[in-house]
């Protein structure tokens, strides 16, 4: 098993400027004007002087050790902060601007977490960026500027790539808070450098041959760890365009990955979804998707029928079955931890429902009429050890049992930040019989369920997510697949499950928004509820307690994309939607 450690973002740089200083290192293809983008470049040469430039005006500036939040839009002003932060021996905060829709509480929230010396804005929201930290609350004391402003100090002589080491902090990586409050957490040179060799290692990505295309947003673990830190690390270029611009037309980054040869890109399961959907058959005339590396599917359950109707659709257009890799990470552990195998097709194994839910795999036909669960295996992890453990008594467990993951290796990040506590209980874990006081035996417990099967990992849900009813366990993204199977006015990934406590029980809710192109949700209200019932009650054996039929883009979502079923929990308890009086008005006609 290799070994990747020792490593700064720093020396990367310095060593992909001196080996190919007039190669293009970073594109940025910008759609606001054009059908086919703009492409804004910088060379490795060009990339290394500006990072140098500002990461010596954050030193004149006092930035180093502290924090520096960069709530830029995407582009490669974002890029050079970024890297000029951790190269300048600050800890760089990766986030977002104020005008990112529906996520200004967790900007506040980490901002306040972080307390930044100073946060890095693009000057045209220089003056909204102001007055959002005035309006939230967020440290009097920061200093706001620009990157451009931070440059005009950086002409200062030292050598950046010794400024710092690769024990040291390199940025402060927020979670997306699906499950919990959003944490930053502490990711060293070390630990990222690490993972981008891993990541290199797993999906085959070499210089000269392969580049990153994608639109994840840098303040992501995945977009920023895939887009800037792995072509750093590896020498490779990055080719990204903004989230906005997929969202607008999924088209243009396939057709960014069909211009881009021997492209490696990444995505939740609801991108190719997405992409299914949106991407017209003329569209899809214009791609040519053979040369393409790798297609990560991640940071999501992973459905076995989303990976079926991609290929289907793009099969004819060069997709090959082997290009999809379904993926395993988390922010703790930086970003990547499994993958399927190479040039392997990605495995679905059909497994008893029920079993699955008493914690035992059993793999069944899906003709056998029992209930089943489709689960895509998330491969195999490279230069790390996963194991799955019995959470209560901290026992490894044999294949086939489910039980919580968990991950050592030199991509774990060090803690959360300023939560000693948290960090103790979450990356200090020690297996039962193992000894506490070696940090070489410490795990990190990722709160996510999964199993191993024929050699490969299953990833079965969060142990915070888990609907119990009666005692027994469900998986709230496989009542939430019923959900929106069971209508067609029912909008796909935008559908939550969870449990509330009423005084006989727990009991399940489901709240699901309708498509956009419905203009009186109030007349098939009851005729949804009424399906969305039905299947649950066939499929899982549970009543629902209660269904809300919501409006489109009130399901709270992560800023990754995730449903936030606890956030949906706490809106649903505090009675921001209609419930079951507006259902029964409509089965009652009144």
């Amino acid at each position: 098993m290799p070994s990747f450690v020792g490593d700064t973002l720093s020396r990367y740089l310095a060593q992909s400027a001196a080996q190919a200083p007039n190669k293009t290192a970073f594109t940025f293809v910008d759609f606001s004007a054009a059908r086919e983008g703009t492409p804004h470049q910088l060379t490795w040469r060009q990339l290394e002087g500006k990072v140098q430039a500002a990461a010596k005006g954050l030193r004149h500036m006092g930035a180093a050790g502290e924090r520096v939040a960069i709530v830029a839009p995407q582009g490669l002003d974002y890029v050079v902060s970024f890297l000029a932060a951790a190269c300048a021996g600050a800890i760089a905060v990766p986030l977002f601007p104020p005008s990112l829709p529906g996520h200004s509480e967790k900007l506040a929230s980490s901002l306040n977490d972080a307390a930044p010396m100073l946060t890095i804005c693009a000057q045209e929201q220089r003056a909204s960026v102001e007055a959002f930290c005035a309006e939230a609350g967020v440290r009097p004391g920061m200093h706001i500027t620009t990157l451009s402003d931070v440059q005009q100090f950086g002409d200062g002589q030292e050598e950046l790539h010794w400024l710092v080491g690769p024990q040291d902090c390199a940025y402060l990586q927020y979670t997306s808070g699906s499950t919990r409050t959003s944490s930053g957490v502490e990711i060293t040179h070390d630990n990222v450098c690490a993972n981008a060799h891993q990541a290199l290692e797993a999906y085959d990505i070499r210089p000269n041959r392969n580049c990153t295309v994608g639109w994840l947003p840098l303040y992501h673990d995945m977009g920023l760890v895939l887009m800037v830190v792995l072509p750093v690390v590896g020498g490779v270029s990055s080719v990204l365009m903004d989230p906005a611009a997929f969202i607008q037309q999924p088209a243009r980054w396939l057709r960014l990955l069909t211009r881009h040869s021997g492209a490696l890109t990444a995505a939740p399961n609801f991108a190719y979804d997405y992409c299914v959907q949106r991407v017209r058959d003329g569209e899809r005339a214009e791609l040519s998707l053979e040369s393409v590396a790798a297609m990560v599917n991640g940071s999501e359950p992973i459905r076995s029928g989303t990976l079926a109707r991609f290929q289907e659709a793009f099969g004819p257009h060069g997709m090959r079955t082997t290009i999809m890799r379904p993926s395993y990470g988390l922010a703790e552990a930086t970003v990547f931890v499994a993958t399927s195998p190479q040039q392997e097709e990605p495995t679905v194994t059909v497994f008893d429902r029920n079993m699955l839910a008493q914690g035992t795999a059993c793999v069944v036909e899906p003709t056998q009429g029992s209930p089943t669960s489709e689960l895509v295996a998330c491969g195999r992890p490279v230069a790390q050890d996963v194991a799955i453990v019995d959470p209560v008594t901290c026992r490894r467990q044999e294949d086939g049992t489910v039980g919580e993951i968990w991950i050592k290796g030199p991509n774990v990040g060090r803690g959360y930040w300023g939560r000693p506590q948290d960090t103790g209980e979450i990356f200090h874990a020690v297996l039962d019989g193992e000894d506490p006081h070696q940090p070489a035996q410490r795990w990190l417990r990722t709160g996510d369920l999964g199993l191993w099967h024929d050699k490969q990992l299953y990833v079965t849900g969060r142990t915070k997510d888990l609907v119990i009813i009666d005692g027994t366990n469900h998986y709230p993204h496989d009542i939430e697949e019923t959900a929106q199977n069971a209508h067609a006015a029912i909008r796909r990934h935008h559908c939550a499950a969870f449990a509330v406590s009423t005084e006989e029980a727990e009991k399940l809710v489901i709240v699901a928004e309708h498509v956009r192109d419905l203009t009186d949700p109030d007349s098939v209200r009851a005729e949804v509820a009424r399906a969305v019932r039905a299947a649950i009650a066939h499929s899982h054996a549970i009543a629902v307690h209660d269904f809300v039929f919501a409006a489109p883009n009130t399901v709270p979502h992560t800023t990754s994309g995730k449903v936030a079923r606890p956030a949906c929990r706490e809106r649903y308890l505090a009675g921001q939607w209609q419930t079951k009086a507006a259902e029964r008005k409509g089965i009652d006609g009144a």
